[in-house]
């Protein structure tokens, strides 16, 4: 079984960003690819996000990314190490506490859900780091120490940016920290193509079309990537193996750190009344009032245990027709999930659930806003709902205490391998401020990363039949998923290229212009 992990998140705010910055901007230089995820003040009309236009959905979230707010940024620097294991990262987490300097609108259902799972409004608007939106004002927010210079070394530094479910992530990111929103969707994903050259990943879209889990929201598929890479490493298999090692922070910095631990799967004994909504989409309306369990390791266990049973159930059933059957399983649409129609759209019911997922970032877990989209979904962010509800922190994997001499700008390197050891620096003060119960983007940006290293491993031994440069897997980590941005209820993603029939914007240009002029 998995192994309980313990993730050091620094937490960044105003009274802090200045010390940190030279230590945040080494992290986004050097590491191989970024992990990132945010937590929003709302997303306003649910049922426009779930559009059939995906032109109109674009135009419904353009909508909430000028009106809302992002009120914490996560970022995962996952840097592969080399003479370590193939898989080997060292991993640093942030978690900025930001806060808009306009006016925005904040939806009392986001002050709940983010309240319930321990998000400090208090200090957000007392320490929170402040920002401004659209086009660049001038002065300081030109250069110097802020968000939008920060977002500007996450350009400059052209590394793969990974997400989950990260439409709604990238409309808001530029809006906040970049320009304003081009009014075409056409437009904005021709300046994302060039503003991101390594590629944009979304390990939603991975785990629904490439590792095709039985669910896909953030907290499951983390979860089963992690057990799944522990029990390779237990049963000494050949791979994939996902080695983690973090930063050990001392003194000063040890101030700054908030560890999340994410306990070791295992089972509960006579624990089987499961919540089937939970269960499918990461969330319940009836939140923590729910009857039901919404144990997420209890719900990876019990669909393992139907899994196999299903399987048995095909191969008596072949056996007694002589083996002519057809895969019953299969979906209409190759490279589709198995719950996914053949034509565009989905079951409404489903693709409001999905759209819950999404709309975690805005923070309502329950009945999603004042105004329901018919099912009692928030969106997409819902299911992203990150489900850390309960369980947002993590140790990874550690490897021999005597590899990790090395030292980054932050602190002393610990490291955690597959077999599951605490952190060298697990002392009874880390173990002390060791917190599973609360809802952080820096947290959720570990596990977007890891689900994308875990599946990049997994893919890669998958193939190894076939011959690959080297080089070739470092420009394109996971090729058939590069710039593929899913889209809640369609079968197919959204894709994020320059055709020849659009143009990029020109507040774009002008941005990009400043960016590699060195003028931010």
């Amino acid at each position: 079984m998995s192994s309980s992990t313990i993730v050091p998140v620094i937490d960044v705010q105003s009274n802090n960003f200045k010390e940190l910055w030279p230590a945040l901007v080494v992290a986004i230089q050097t590491s191989s690819f970024i992990a990132l995820d945010t937590e929003l003040s709302g997303l306003g009309n649910r049922k426009a996000l779930l559009a059939e236009s995906i032109e109109d959905r674009y135009k419904a979230i353009c909508h909430a990314a000028r009106s809302r707010s992002i009120i914490s940024l996560g970022l995962g620097c996952y840097k592969k190490l080399d003479h370590k294991p193939p898989d080997s990262y060292l991993v640093q987490v942030y978690n900025l506490t930001l806060l808009c300097s306009e006016e925005y609108i904040i939806e009392p259902q986001s002050v709940q859900f983010l309240v319930q799972h321990g998000f400090d409004f208090n200090k957000q608007y007392s320490s929170g780091i402040p920002y401004c939106k659209g086009n660049n004002k001038g002065g300081a927010d030109d250069r110097g120490v802020n968000i939008r210079a920060l977002f500007t070394e996450l350009l400059r530094a052209r590394k793969p940016l990974v997400l989950h479910n990260g439409l709604i992530d990238m409309v808001f990111l530029y809006q906040s920290f970049y320009a304003h929103l081009p009014e075409r969707l056409a437009t904005f994903t021709a300046d994302l193509s060039e503003m991101f050259p390594a590629g944009i990943y979304d390990t939603k879209y991975v785990t629904e079309f490439e590792l095709r889990l039985t669910a896909s929201y953030l907290e499951y598929a983390y979860k089963k990537c992690k057990l799944e890479n522990s029990r390779s490493v237990t049963s000494a298999s050949p791979g994939p193996h996902i080695h983690v090692e973090f930063c050990q922070y001392a003194g000063h910095l040890s101030t700054y750190i908030d560890y999340r631990e994410c306990p070791a799967v295992a089972f509960l004994e006579g624990q089987t009344d499961i919540c089937q909504r939970f269960s499918a989409f990461g969330w319940c309306p009836n939140g923590n009032k729910c009857p039901l369990s919404h144990d997420t390791d209890l719900i990876i266990l019990q669909d393992e245990k139907c899994k196999e049973e299903k399987r048995k159930k095909r191969k008596r059933k072949r056996e007694k027709k002589g083996g002519s059957d057809t895969a019953e399983d299969c979906s209409a649409v190759d490279g589709a999930p198995q719950k996914k129609m053949p034509n565009m759209d989905v079951d409404k019911e489903e693709a409001a659930d999905d759209q819950q997922e999404a709309h975690e970032k805005s923070g309502s877990e329950s009945v999603p806003q004042m105004e329901t989209d018919g099912n009692h979904h928030q969106i997409d962010e819902g299911q992203k709902m990150k489900s850390d509800n309960g369980e947002n922190g993590e140790s990874e994997e550690k490897t021999d205490a005597a590899d990790s001499a090395t030292t980054s700008k932050s602190g002393e390197r610990s490291s955690e391998e597959g077999a599951g050891v605490h952190p060298a620096e697990s002392n009874a003060q880390a173990k002390k401020k060791a917190d599973a119960g609360s809802h952080r983007a820096g947290f959720d940006a570990y596990m977007t990363g890891y689900i994308f290293a875990y599946s990049c491993a997994l893919i890669k031994k998958e193939e190894a039949g076939v011959e690959r440069v080297e080089e070739e897997s470092k420009e394109s980590w996971l090729p058939t998923c590069i710039n593929k941005i899913y889209l809640s209820g369609k079968a197919a993603p959204l894709n994020v290229v320059k055709s020849t029939f659009s143009k990029s914007s020109k507040a774009h240009i002008q941005k990009m212009e400043m960016v590699w002029a060195g003028k931010m």
